[in-house]
């Protein structure tokens, strides 16, 4: 099994992939940092005749990339009580994918596994479930197996590192990571 991390947070060396990271000790995994890539805001065109134009941005590159591996990770840091604008951006793009007839796009998501990472702020493991909640829903309507998730405290560079129920939760998750490969 295939393991992916997509990590859409803006900032380099965040909570977010130190998280991540502790939670795929020992794993092999790849990481895709949606910061590094121009995914264009979707315009809304499902209902049009011939459906969506042709985007000139690296979305087509970062979904090849993602449509290799078996096992998705979702790491995000909760902005303004959801994903990071730069996840958010790839999500909407899948309406693009799911009217491109040259693929069974669904068909292929539903052979993955997803897992969740948010780290934030202010009462996180509260207000972070409506974004899991979210990322539920997107997983059901893709017909693909969400695994769990991990929520993490932190704003600051490095604060996650203190917050222990998330390092524990961290390795929990491993091990169990480690048994599905």
């Amino acid at each position: 099994m295939k393991v992916l991390v997509i990590n859409g947070s803006s900032r380099k060396k965040g909570n977010s992939e130190y998280l991540t990271e502790v939670l795929l000790k020992d794993i092999p995994h790849a990481t895709l940092f949606l910061r590094d890539y121009r995914i264009n805001p979707i315009i809304d065109q499902r209902h049009e005749a011939n459906g969506f134009d042709a985007v000139d941005d690296d979305y087509d590159q970062v979904l090849k990339q993602v449509l290799e591996y078996d096992l998705l990770l979702f790491a995000t840091p909760l902005y303004w009580y959801g994903m990071s604008g730069l996840m958010k951006n790839f999500v909407d793009r899948w309406s693009q994918s799911l009217r491109d007839k040259t693929m069974d796009f669904r068909g292929e998501m539903a052979k993955k596994q997803a897992f969740v990472l948010i780290v934030g702020g202010d009462r996180i493991h509260i207000k972070a479930l409506p974004l899991v909640q979210q990322f539920q829903y997107i997983f059901d309507f893709m017909n693909m197996s969400m695994i769990g998730y991990l929520i993490g405290q932190g704003t600051k560079p490095e604060e996650v590192q203190n917050d222990r129920r998330a390092l524990e939760n961290a390795a929990t998750w491993n091990k169990k990571i480690q048994e599905l490969l």
